[in-house]
Protein backbone atom coordinates (compact mmCIF):
# COMPACT_ATOMS: atom_id res chain seq x y z
CA UNK A 1 0.00 0.00 0.00
CA UNK A 2 1.54 3.45 -0.34
CA UNK A 3 2.09 5.38 2.94
CA UNK A 4 -0.58 6.75 4.14
CA UNK A 5 -1.45 10.07 5.08
CA UNK A 6 -1.68 10.90 8.44
CA UNK A 7 -4.56 12.40 10.48
CA UNK A 8 -4.08 15.16 13.14
CA UNK A 9 -6.97 16.07 15.30
CA UNK A 10 -6.11 19.37 16.98
CA UNK A 11 -7.23 22.41 19.78
CA UNK A 12 -6.18 25.12 20.63
CA UNK A 13 -6.69 26.98 23.70
CA UNK A 14 -6.08 31.16 23.94
CA UNK A 15 -5.74 33.41 26.67
CA UNK A 16 -7.67 36.63 26.13
CA UNK A 17 -6.59 39.84 26.70
CA UNK A 18 -7.00 41.84 29.78
CA UNK A 19 -9.71 43.60 29.03
CA UNK A 20 -7.82 46.97 30.07
CA UNK A 21 -5.38 46.30 27.65
CA UNK A 22 -7.57 46.53 24.82
CA UNK A 23 -8.18 50.17 23.04
CA UNK A 24 -10.86 52.24 23.92
CA UNK A 25 -12.45 52.18 20.96
CA UNK A 26 -12.34 48.51 20.40
CA UNK A 27 -13.68 48.31 24.20
CA UNK A 28 -16.44 50.50 23.30
CA UNK A 29 -17.36 48.66 19.74
CA UNK A 30 -17.26 45.12 21.49
CA UNK A 31 -19.90 46.59 23.80
CA UNK A 32 -22.14 47.94 21.62
CA UNK A 33 -22.39 45.59 18.96
CA UNK A 34 -23.90 43.07 21.97
CA UNK A 35 -27.64 42.92 21.28
CA UNK A 36 -28.68 41.27 24.60
CA UNK A 37 -27.91 43.63 27.20
CA UNK A 38 -27.58 40.19 29.97
CA UNK A 39 -24.57 39.61 27.91
CA UNK A 40 -23.07 42.97 27.48
CA UNK A 41 -21.38 42.72 31.11
CA UNK A 42 -19.58 39.56 30.14
CA UNK A 43 -17.96 40.59 27.26
CA UNK A 44 -14.71 41.95 28.98
CA UNK A 45 -14.74 38.18 30.06
CA UNK A 46 -14.97 36.72 26.60
CA UNK A 47 -11.92 38.60 24.59
CA UNK A 48 -10.47 34.67 23.64
CA UNK A 49 -13.50 34.72 21.43
CA UNK A 50 -13.14 37.56 19.27
CA UNK A 51 -10.47 37.27 16.37
CA UNK A 52 -7.14 38.81 17.01
CA UNK A 53 -8.25 39.59 20.81
CA UNK A 54 -5.89 36.57 22.82
CA UNK A 55 -2.65 35.02 22.69
CA UNK A 56 -2.67 31.30 21.55
CA UNK A 57 -1.29 29.74 24.22
CA UNK A 58 -1.69 25.87 23.85
CA UNK A 59 -2.11 23.60 20.51
CA UNK A 60 -3.11 19.94 21.57
CA UNK A 61 -2.66 17.28 18.57
CA UNK A 62 -3.49 14.01 18.57
CA UNK A 63 -2.00 11.62 15.74
CA UNK A 64 -4.65 8.95 14.46
CA UNK A 65 -4.94 6.41 11.71
CA UNK A 66 -2.07 3.91 10.59
CA UNK A 67 1.59 4.44 9.98
CA UNK A 68 3.30 3.07 7.22
CA UNK A 69 3.84 -0.49 8.34
CA UNK A 70 -0.31 -0.58 9.13
CA UNK A 71 0.34 -0.16 12.96
CA UNK A 72 -2.24 2.14 14.23
CA UNK A 73 -1.65 5.11 15.30
CA UNK A 74 -2.18 7.06 18.69
CA UNK A 75 0.31 9.38 20.26
CA UNK A 76 -0.40 13.28 21.52
CA UNK A 77 1.97 16.53 21.20
CA UNK A 78 1.38 19.43 23.05
CA UNK A 79 2.49 23.06 21.79
CA UNK A 80 2.85 25.46 25.04
CA UNK A 81 3.80 28.54 25.56
CA UNK A 82 6.55 29.44 28.18
CA UNK A 83 10.50 29.15 28.25
CA UNK A 84 11.63 26.84 25.45
CA UNK A 85 11.93 23.59 26.26
CA UNK A 86 13.18 20.67 23.34
CA UNK A 87 10.56 17.89 22.47
CA UNK A 88 10.34 15.48 25.06
CA UNK A 89 7.59 12.84 26.65
CA UNK A 90 4.76 14.52 29.02
CA UNK A 91 3.96 11.84 31.59
CA UNK A 92 0.36 14.82 32.13
CA UNK A 93 -0.57 12.33 29.18
CA UNK A 94 -0.02 9.11 28.60
CA UNK A 95 2.07 8.66 24.77
CA UNK A 96 2.22 12.62 24.68
CA UNK A 97 5.43 14.80 23.82
CA UNK A 98 5.59 18.53 25.14
CA UNK A 99 7.51 21.41 23.12
CA UNK A 100 7.57 24.53 24.90
CA UNK A 101 8.30 27.53 23.04
CA UNK A 102 7.07 31.30 22.47
CA UNK A 103 3.96 32.00 21.40
CA UNK A 104 5.22 32.47 17.43
CA UNK A 105 7.48 29.43 17.49
CA UNK A 106 4.02 27.26 18.72
CA UNK A 107 2.27 29.04 15.79
CA UNK A 108 5.58 28.17 13.37
CA UNK A 109 5.58 24.74 14.75
CA UNK A 110 2.26 24.42 14.39
CA UNK A 111 1.93 25.17 10.23
CA UNK A 112 5.16 23.09 10.05
CA UNK A 113 3.42 19.63 11.66
CA UNK A 114 -0.24 20.29 9.69
CA UNK A 115 1.98 21.00 5.99
CA UNK A 116 1.69 18.88 2.86
CA UNK A 117 4.36 15.93 3.31
CA UNK A 118 5.20 13.60 0.73
CA UNK A 119 2.60 11.20 1.14
CA UNK A 120 0.07 14.44 0.57
CA UNK A 121 -1.70 16.75 3.06
CA UNK A 122 -2.88 15.26 6.46
CA UNK A 123 -6.36 15.25 7.18
CA UNK A 124 -7.28 17.51 10.19
CA UNK A 125 -9.98 16.86 12.53
CA UNK A 126 -11.88 19.37 14.89
CA UNK A 127 -14.54 19.54 17.52
CA UNK A 128 -15.12 23.15 16.04
CA UNK A 129 -12.12 24.03 14.28
CA UNK A 130 -14.08 25.66 11.82
CA UNK A 131 -15.96 27.71 13.92
CA UNK A 132 -13.21 29.09 15.92
CA UNK A 133 -9.71 27.16 15.97
CA UNK A 134 -9.14 27.99 12.52
CA UNK A 135 -10.15 31.51 12.20
CA UNK A 136 -8.51 32.46 15.34
CA UNK A 137 -5.29 30.43 14.20
CA UNK A 138 -5.07 31.64 10.83
CA UNK A 139 -5.45 35.44 12.05
CA UNK A 140 -3.22 35.37 15.04
CA UNK A 141 -0.29 34.15 12.86
CA UNK A 142 -1.18 36.80 10.62
CA UNK A 143 -0.86 39.54 13.52
CA UNK A 144 2.49 37.69 14.03
CA UNK A 145 3.36 37.86 10.73
CA UNK A 146 3.69 34.00 11.00
CA UNK A 147 2.76 32.35 7.23
CA UNK A 148 0.21 29.82 6.79
CA UNK A 149 1.04 26.83 5.57
CA UNK A 150 -2.72 25.88 4.69
CA UNK A 151 -5.80 26.54 4.74
CA UNK A 152 -7.52 25.51 8.10
CA UNK A 153 -11.61 26.56 6.87
CA UNK A 154 -11.30 24.76 3.20
CA UNK A 155 -14.77 24.35 1.25
CA UNK A 156 -17.46 23.20 3.90
CA UNK A 157 -19.32 20.54 2.10
CA UNK A 158 -16.24 17.97 1.60
CA UNK A 159 -14.59 16.39 4.97
CA UNK A 160 -11.58 15.23 2.90
CA UNK A 161 -9.17 18.32 4.31
CA UNK A 162 -10.55 19.29 7.42
CA UNK A 163 -13.48 17.32 9.46
CA UNK A 164 -15.26 19.41 11.66
CA UNK A 165 -17.33 17.27 13.66
CA UNK A 166 -19.14 19.50 15.25
CA UNK A 167 -20.15 20.44 12.02
CA UNK A 168 -20.56 16.66 10.78
CA UNK A 169 -22.72 16.05 14.03
CA UNK A 170 -25.29 18.90 12.67
CA UNK A 171 -25.31 17.37 9.25
CA UNK A 172 -23.15 20.70 8.25
CA UNK A 173 -26.04 22.71 9.54
CA UNK A 174 -29.53 20.83 8.32
CA UNK A 175 -29.98 19.89 11.90
CA UNK A 176 -30.17 23.15 13.84
CA UNK A 177 -29.34 22.08 17.63
CA UNK A 178 -25.40 22.26 18.39
CA UNK A 179 -24.04 20.15 21.20
CA UNK A 180 -21.11 20.16 23.07
CA UNK A 181 -18.44 17.90 23.08
CA UNK A 182 -19.16 16.67 26.14
CA UNK A 183 -22.61 15.52 25.04
CA UNK A 184 -21.28 13.53 21.96
CA UNK A 185 -18.45 11.97 24.39
CA UNK A 186 -21.47 10.90 26.61
CA UNK A 187 -23.20 9.91 23.75
CA UNK A 188 -20.84 7.53 22.87
CA UNK A 189 -19.74 5.99 25.66
CA UNK A 190 -15.75 7.73 25.45
CA UNK A 191 -14.25 9.26 28.55
CA UNK A 192 -15.01 12.97 29.17
CA UNK A 193 -12.09 15.23 29.76
CA UNK A 194 -12.07 15.68 33.48
CA UNK A 195 -11.54 18.93 35.10
CA UNK A 196 -12.65 20.76 32.00
CA UNK A 197 -11.63 24.37 32.16
CA UNK A 198 -13.76 26.64 30.02
CA UNK A 199 -12.21 29.21 27.82
CA UNK A 200 -13.44 32.19 30.51
CA UNK A 201 -10.97 30.29 32.76
CA UNK A 202 -8.48 30.05 30.78
CA UNK A 203 -7.12 33.36 31.11
CA UNK A 204 -7.20 33.59 34.75
CA UNK A 205 -5.00 29.95 34.94
CA UNK A 206 -2.89 31.57 32.87
CA UNK A 207 -2.33 34.59 35.01
CA UNK A 208 -2.03 32.35 37.71
CA UNK A 209 0.99 30.72 35.47
CA UNK A 210 -1.40 27.16 35.70
CA UNK A 211 0.11 26.79 31.97
CA UNK A 212 0.90 22.69 32.28
CA UNK A 213 -3.06 22.67 33.36
CA UNK A 214 -4.15 24.28 30.33
CA UNK A 215 -1.97 21.93 28.10
CA UNK A 216 -3.09 19.11 29.86
CA UNK A 217 -6.98 19.68 29.72
CA UNK A 218 -6.19 21.07 25.92
CA UNK A 219 -4.56 17.60 25.43
CA UNK A 220 -7.55 15.40 27.14
CA UNK A 221 -9.74 17.24 24.81
CA UNK A 222 -7.87 16.53 21.65
CA UNK A 223 -7.91 12.75 22.66
CA UNK A 224 -11.96 12.53 23.32
CA UNK A 225 -12.33 14.45 19.71
CA UNK A 226 -9.68 11.71 18.56
CA UNK A 227 -12.09 8.53 20.16
CA UNK A 228 -15.13 10.06 18.63
CA UNK A 229 -13.70 10.48 15.36
CA UNK A 230 -12.55 6.72 15.64
CA UNK A 231 -16.27 6.00 16.11
CA UNK A 232 -18.20 7.91 13.72
CA UNK A 233 -14.70 6.92 10.67
CA UNK A 234 -16.36 3.96 9.81
CA UNK A 235 -20.27 4.59 10.37
CA UNK A 236 -21.53 8.28 9.65
CA UNK A 237 -18.14 9.82 8.24
CA UNK A 238 -18.47 7.92 4.46
CA UNK A 239 -21.45 8.92 4.17
CA UNK A 240 -20.26 12.90 3.61
CA UNK A 241 -18.01 14.32 0.49
CA UNK A 242 -14.11 13.33 1.45
CA UNK A 243 -14.87 10.64 3.69
CA UNK A 244 -12.88 8.17 4.83
CA UNK A 245 -13.97 4.90 2.18
CA UNK A 246 -14.32 1.60 3.97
Amino acid sequence: AAMSTPTIVFDIEVAGFAWEEVDEITRGYLVNREKDATRRDSVPDRTALFPGLGKVIAIGMWLVGRDAKGEPLDRGMMLLEGAAEEEHAWEKVPGSKLYRADERKLLARFWELVARKPSGLPRLVTFNGRGYDGPILTIRSAQLGVKPTRDLVPYRYDIGEHCDLADVLTFQGSYNERYSLDYWCRRFDIESPKGSIDGSQVARAYREGRIEDIGEYCLRDVRATAQLYSKLEGTVLPLFKGGPRP
